[in-house]
């Protein structure tokens, strides 16, 4: 069943950047947050401090607030399935401009890296769509990269991929860690 370890996170994570044209993006804590920053620091990019399970309930929150721009919610399996309810409410609420992509390595990373959920039965596509979110990704190649662009970019949202990456380890590299200096930041660029 299982579709894992296919792509390389901080590569996927630095080509799709690459292509957001100006979205707002909102990384969950810790391998999203760092390599987001990684793949180029930006006031459009709301880092998160220890905010497990907060990534897409956050993303929503700034999609309905910022209507006019596209808004990238980028999390690990282990997060979004202890948010899992949180894709009923994008459902139901359903934002035109906001894209959730899940970096999938089929393990707990953050908290020791136990075997996952999503190595199993659970597929995070099928649960999406069964919360009401139609236009799903399953990523398992970077000849995919233009595609999932154009999903979590452009694609009338909300739109959500699943991206089966590697389990690897990549140096830290750390944004600021103060959460008004990061909100601050925020707020100005996503008000511009």
């Amino acid at each position: 069943m299982s579709k894992s370890n296919y792509l390389n996170r901080r590569e996927l994570t630095g080509a799709l950047l690459a292509r957001r044209e100006g979205a707002l993006v909102v990384p969950g804590l810790g391998s999203p947050t760092w390599d987001c920053f990684a793949a180029g620091d930006s006031g459009e990019i709301l880092y998160s401090w220890g905010g497990m399970g907060l990534c897409v309930p956050t993303a929503l929150g700034v999609a309905l607030a910022r209507p006019e721009r596209r808004v990238l919610a980028m999390t690990g399996d282990g997060e979004l399935l202890m948010g899992i309810g949180s894709l009923a409410v994008v459902g139901a609420q359903a934002p035109k401009n906001l894209g959730i992509l899940v970096l999938d390595n089929e393990h707990f990373g953050e908290t020791g890296r136990q075997s996952g959920l999503t190595g199993q039965h659970t597929n995070l596509c099928a649960i999406a769509r069964g919360a009401g979110i139609a236009n799903t990704l399953d990523v398992t190649s970077m000849d995919q990269i233009d595609a999932l662009a154009e999903l979590m970019f452009h694609a009338p949202g909300p739109t959500f991929a699943a991206a089966k990456i590697a389990l690897t380890e990549h140096p830290w590299l750390l944004p600021e860690k103060d959460g008004a200096t990061i909100a601050r930041r925020f707020i100005a660029a996503a008000t511009e």
